[in-house]
């Protein structure tokens, strides 16, 4: 049973990248036909062909590598003004690219080429695919933070502890000696529901502890619901020395990594943990988060892949917020799908995993740089800036921009990311992050 949930991981994240890689080119294609642009193909994957079907001009299908997808588009650079043979391994790869160019340009339709439109016509193609990815990342953490919830203290009493013991103290059972908790001295029952403190209503646990811990030494009117029936207890928090948690109940770290421990009001209670929905805007927020979180990380890249090369060599442990391939999404996923926790937490794991899968697709794919998307969006706002330029000094048009010169760069830049895929992928092969512990 355990592998099959965890080939169902790995199945539920293949098809959410698929998912996610298609939207991503419907986000090309889509603008692309809406301008007039010529697209041959809709291509989900490379290598060789698995299945296609023409329709009308454009032929869709799937390739047999799923490592990404594309459409082409027609006259994506000006048509090659030579024909003749190239000398030198730069020029011939720049020949080819050409080659390659005009091939998409169909007889009769050479009006319907990218390089003809307008410039912030090129830029919403270009951005169209990016977009999607960040669309659908929104998406689906709304669905996860407003429709299922973010785990965190409940409102109902889970455990009341009978006395007050030192923070950080190892002590388990009550002595004599010990104080009686405030929680306990005020007649405060696990299966309690908190109603409102302080006159406050409060609608989860952290809204509860603010207001306790904000009042040390005060008495406060707390109204529970017991049985279904409303009852007013009268509470006094002492002043204690305790580490400070988030709305999830974790501990909040200072600078150092330490625990933060304050003084503040402690009445001596604990919450059912639970899913409690957020509203509508936490989605977005969440995804902001995250663009700046693998933003973060794109500019730290270089380094984070030679610690990554370092641990595989000296068998390390990697650092559970750096990169992955495909295979190492996969295998979270899956290792995710055969913990033994509720059905629940395990789908809303895999929810956030493909989030933020989307999110890194979006921000990676606007690296200005050839071939990625961010690259085509340069070219077209340098097209645009000459053009701009010109009419301004009322100079002639200049020539469209020609990316094909740009094709070394591009080959070097592919170069590094196949180079980088693989160092990820041995990686997450031989020696992965754990991340479950």
């Amino acid at each position: 049973m355990e592998f099959l949930l965890y080939l169902g991981g790995i199945l539920f994240m293949l098809i959410g990248l698929g998912l996610s890689i298609g939207l991503h080119e419907v986000g090309h294609l889509v603008p692309a036909k809406l301008f007039g642009v010529r697209v041959g193909q809709y291509m989900i994957g490379f290598g060789p062909r698995l299945w296609s079907k023409r329709i009308g001009e454009t032929e869709y299908g799937f390739k047999m590598l799923p490592l990404g997808g594309f459409i082409s588009m027609s006259g994506m650079y000006p048509p090659s003004k030579s024909t003749g043979p190239a000398s030198g391994m730069f020029r011939s790869l720049i020949q080819d690219a050409r080659s390659a160019n005009d091939e998409t340009i169909a007889e009769g339709a050479e009006d319907r080429v990218f390089y003809r439109l307008p410039v912030w016509k090129r830029v919403i193609v270009m951005l169209g695919g990016p977009v999607m990815n960040l669309i659908l990342a929104t998406v689906i953490f709304t669905v996860l933070v407003s429709g299922i919830g973010v785990q965190q203290g409940t409102t109902t009493i889970a455990s009341v502890t009978e006395c007050v013991v030192p923070a950080g103290s190892t002590q388990t059972e009550c002595t004599p000696d010990d104080p009686e908790s405030p929680a306990a001295e005020a007649g405060i029952e696990p299966g309690d529901v908190i109603v409102s403190v302080d006159g406050q209503p409060v609608s989860n646990f952290a809204e509860a502890t603010a207001i306790v811990q904000a009042a040390p030494g005060e008495t406060l009117d707390m109204v529970v619901l017991r049985d279904g029936v409303e009852e007013t207890l009268s509470i006094t928090p002492i002043a204690a020395e305790r580490t400070i948690t988030d709305a999830a109940g974790q501990p909040v770290l200072d600078d150092s990594g330490e625990p933060v421990v304050k003084e503040v009001g402690y009445v001596g209670m604990g919450s059912q943990m639970g899913y409690v929905q957020q509203p509508l805007s936490a989605g977005p927020q969440m995804a902001a988060e995250n663009v700046a979180r693998v933003g973060s990380l794109i500019v730290t890249l270089p380094v984070r892949l030679w610690d990554i090369g370092v641990s595989l060599v000296t068998g390390g442990e990697r650092d559970p917020n750096g990169p992955l391939s495909v295979v190492g999404v996969g295998r979270l996923a899956g290792e995710v799908a055969a913990t033994d926790a509720p059905i629940l937490n395990r789908f809303a794991i895999l929810l956030g995993l493909l989030g933020s899968l989307n999110i890194a697709l979006f921000v990676f794919n606007l690296i200005p740089l050839l071939p990625l998307d961010g690259g085509h969006i340069v070219v077209a706002l340098w097209d645009g800036i000459k053009r701009a330029w010109a009419k301004l000094f009322r100079r002639p048009p200049p020539a469209p921009v020609d990316a094909t010169k740009l094709v070394p760069l591009t080959v070097v830049v592919a170069v590094l990311l196949i180079a980088m895929g693989a160092l990820l992928l041995i990686a997450d092969l031989f020696n992965p992050v754990d991340l479950l512990g």
